[in-house]
Formats: structure tokens, sequence, C-alpha cells
């Protein structure tokens, strides 16, 4: 298979390089490669010939989005409108990723995909827009909303992922304080590119799929479960949404069920702390 990938240096980006190593496998960076540029992009596309785009490049700051709504909304929007027009264009698959964020959270109950979304943030809303660019301009392609995510390239980042964050924190002696009342599935980027992988492989049909670890749990819980599997004794505090002030608002309750998966053939993902385990072993082992 010929395969792109773009965002390739993050968290979910360098899991399917590894996942694809064997293939004909072209991976960019946004330095290298910037989505947002058509032409640019139009070009490396007509060169290389893809069979397949995986679009893991983002603006996921999701309380930066508030202040730069013209950023987020051209790279989660615009850029992502452009790479669907392309794939029509030049006959490939389009594997895009959104979120959890496009709910309000009012539902109380996993949501499906057939659920109606209501995004409450400029993030949510311009991730929102890529999905309908999408659904409207492509004719092969997956949306896959997804969680929470985090995976061993978070270690080396300079933001980090939220596990790192955490611990960064804990080890210059600073407060604990997590949120305890939005509920979610933080979801392990490794399982997500094998699952991914598996749905290209089984052809599945175009559309909207939600794939996370399963079960639900805040962050605080998931932070307790995080230095609890490293045998660390931390004084974490919970603190409300409100408390916490942020500039954009998060739905209260955004757990994803994996419906459109089970319906293709495409296994479970293991529970969000069977997951957790396994990435606290693989970045203790440094890969």
């Amino acid at each position: 298979m010929r395969i792109l990938i773009t965002g390739s240096k993050g968290q979910l980006g360098s899991e399917f390089v590894e996942i694809f190593k064997n293939e004909n496998l072209k991976a960019l960076s946004h330095s290298e490669l910037d989505i947002s540029d058509f032409e640019r992009v139009r070009k490396f596309i007509k060169d290389f010939k893809p069979e397949i785009l995986i679009n893991t490049a983002a603006y996921h700051l999701v309380d930066e989005c508030e202040e730069y709504p013209e950023k987020a909304f051209l790279l989660n929007s615009i850029a992502v409108r452009n790479l669907a027009i392309l794939s029509s264009e030049f006959d490939f698959l389009l594997v895009h990723f959104s979120t959890d964020y496009v709910f309000d959270g009012k539902k109380g109950s996993p949501y499906n995909e057939d659920d109606s979304p209501f995004p409450l943030s400029v993030y949510a809303l311009s991730k929102l827009c890529g999905e309908i660019f999408i659904k409207n301009l492509c004719k092969k392609f997956y949306i896959v909303r997804t969680c929470g995510l985090y995976g061993v390239k978070g270690k080396a980042s300079k933001g980090g992922n939220f596990i790192e964050r955490i611990l960064r924190k804990w080890e210059e002696g600073k407060e604990l304080r997590i949120v305890s009342d939005q509920i979610v599935t933080p979801t392990y980027t490794k399982e997500l590119a094998e699952k991914v992988k598996m749905l290209i492989l089984k052809g599945a049909p175009s559309g909207l799929y939600h794939m996370t670890n399963e079960g639900e749990c805040s962050w605080f819980e998931f932070s307790k479960k995080v230095f609890e599997l490293m045998g660390i004794q931390a004084e974490i505090k919970p603190v409300s949404s409100k408390e916490l002030n942020l500039k954009a608002k998060r739905p209260k309750y955004s757990v994803l069920d994996n419906r459109n998966i089970r319906l293709v053939g495409i296994p479970d993902f293991r529970q969000w702390s069977e997951a957790l385990r396994e990435y606290l072993k693989e970045r203790e082992s440094g890969r």
C-alpha cells in the first residue's frame, strides 16, 4: 500500500509510522507539509499518488482555540476540506480523526455514531466542520472520533500528554488539582492505530467510527490509577470544571460507544485501565 501520513511526529502519527513501516510509506510532520497549504499538498499527492492518506495533523490545544479561532478553523476545517477535495480528485482513502468533544455531554450515556453533535467550544466546532466537509466532499473516507489520547511520543513532546503533565507536576512538587466532573474514556494511541489498521485491511465501508478504549472514568479517577499502577503515593485534589476556570467549555460526559466498529467485525478495545497498564510498561521500557 502507498500510504501518506500527515502530522507524523505526534503521538498518534508516530504510531501509524511504526505500524505501517513495511509499507510504501511517506511520513511527514507539520513542518515538512503544512496541510493548510493546498497547492503544496496537491503537488505532493499528485507526485506520490497515495492509496491512503492518514491525517493526524490538527490544532488541538482546546483552550488556545478559543483565543485563535482562525487558526483552529484553518487547520481543523479548511485544511480538512482541502484533503477531502483531493481525496475525490486523486481517488485515495482519507482517514481523519475527530473528537468526543463534538457532543455537549447532556445524554449521560455513551454516544453512538447516530447521536446528534452539539459542540460547546471553538475546537469542537472546528472539528465538527471538518467532519462535515469530509462527508460531503469525499468518496472514500473513515472519520474516527476518539477521546483523551496518550502515547509514548507524548513523553518526548514539549507539551506532553495528560499523563506526562501530571507526572511532571508531581516531580516538581506542584499541587495536583484534577477535574472530577468530566467523564471520558482515555485512549491509548498504540491500540487505536492497531484498530484503524484493521478497519483499513477489512475494507470497511466509508463512514463515521467511534474508537476508544472501553469503560469510563473521570480525569481524577484516571490520575489516581496512573499513580497506583506506578506505585507512587501522590496527593490528588478533585476539583470541578468551574473551579479550574478554563477558557473552553468541555462536555461533562463524552464517553463514546464503538458501535460501528463492532458491526464491521473489529474486536473490542481493552478496558481503559488495562490499556493504561500497558502504556506505563511501554513508557518505562523507553520504546
